[in-house]
């Protein structure tokens, strides 16, 4: 019996601003390759059947010109994340100018998606195994649908930026590596030997370095696009009075825990990730592709 192949749903919406141009087509590989470009070759190995972008409209031209090389190699659909691209009912508060977050840009891509899917960033590397160890969670038979849920889980102190600043989602995890809480921290950062985080009251805070982090690489069943549409409109009514406000994954997640919905397990990898969030990164991001072809893990051109 066939198992149904899952989708992978590409978070490439960002604008980029710390960045400074469009990073999600940046050529990185030594044949011009994006680092989207590895990992559809990954998820096609892994057995993924299905590819969704979720982009903007302004970056659509470009975005198309790189990657509708794929259609050829696995079936691709796209969606737009728009600032009014919201369920029906929910109002758009007056300042409002950027789209939600990526909780919201998931949630859009509800109409294109009916099997077990993960959920990756367009300018993040996560490796070979971890796409081949969520493929095989997501494709495998469960009690109940709240069983689907899954993140391939990273040690924080191997995600940061020596260029600035990062977001993650700190992870607690029980001994049987169930994900108990996730917490978004959106200014993480090595500052005097020590790593640390700003709250929302602008301290500083420690962190040891060791803690499971959240990468953006999920993995949910259909049913999770009910939830989000519930809890999304909870937080538009919370929040509208602040313009900047974002709808994570992990607050859309962390809810779920609470609720006895969802019952997410950390997949454990040995995969390096790294990816580009400032300038700076690059050099350092084309050097470990480069150190992966060397080491036989990809072909120096992976589409010939």
């Amino acid at each position: 019996m066939l198992r149904t192949k899952p989708t992978l749903l590409v978070l490439a919406a960002g604008l980029g601003s710390r960045y400074g141009s469009l990073k999600q087509v940046d050529k990185l590989g030594p044949s011009g390759e994006t680092i989207t470009d590895y990992s559809i070759y990954d998820a096609i190995r892994a057995g993924f059947g299905k590819v969704v972008f979720v982009i903007r409209r302004s970056i659509e031209a470009d975005f198309k010109e790189v990657f509708n090389k794929f259609n050829s190699k696995i079936k691709v659909e796209y969606v737009y994340q728009e600032l009014d691209n919201i369920p029906e009912g929910t109002v758009i508060p007056v300042e409002r100018q950027k789209p939600w977050g990526t909780g919201h840009a998931v949630l859009i891509a509800a109409d294109h998606i009916d099997t077990p899917f993960a959920v990756i960033n367009a300018d993040d590397f996560y490796g070979a195994e971890s796409f081949k160890i969520i493929a095989e969670h997501l494709t495998s038979k469960r009690e109940s649908e709240k069983d689907t849920y899954c993140m391939v889980g990273y040690i924080l102190e191997n995600t940061l930026s020596e260029n600035g600043h990062v977001s993650r989602g700190i992870c607690e995890t029980s001994a049987d590596h169930i994900l108990k809480s996730v917490v978004e921290r959106t200014q993480i950062q090595r500052m005097e030997g020590k790593i640390v985080f700003k709250d929302s009251n602008n301290n500083w805070n420690p962190l040891n370095g060791i803690e499971i982090t959240s990468m953006n690489f999920w993995g949910f069943p259909p049913a999770i696009f009910e939830h989000l549409k519930r809890i999304f409109k909870t937080f538009i009514e919370a929040n509208y009075k602040n313009p900047k406000a974002e709808f994570y994954i992990p607050l859309a997640i962390d809810e779920l825990i609470k609720e006895g919905e969802a019952r997410v397990r950390i997949l454990n990898t040995t995969d390096q990730w790294f990816g580009i969030t400032y300038k700076e990164d690059k050099e350092t991001t084309i050097q470990k592709l480069n150190n992966l072809i060397e080491q036989g893990m990809y072909p120096k051109s992976l589409w010939t």
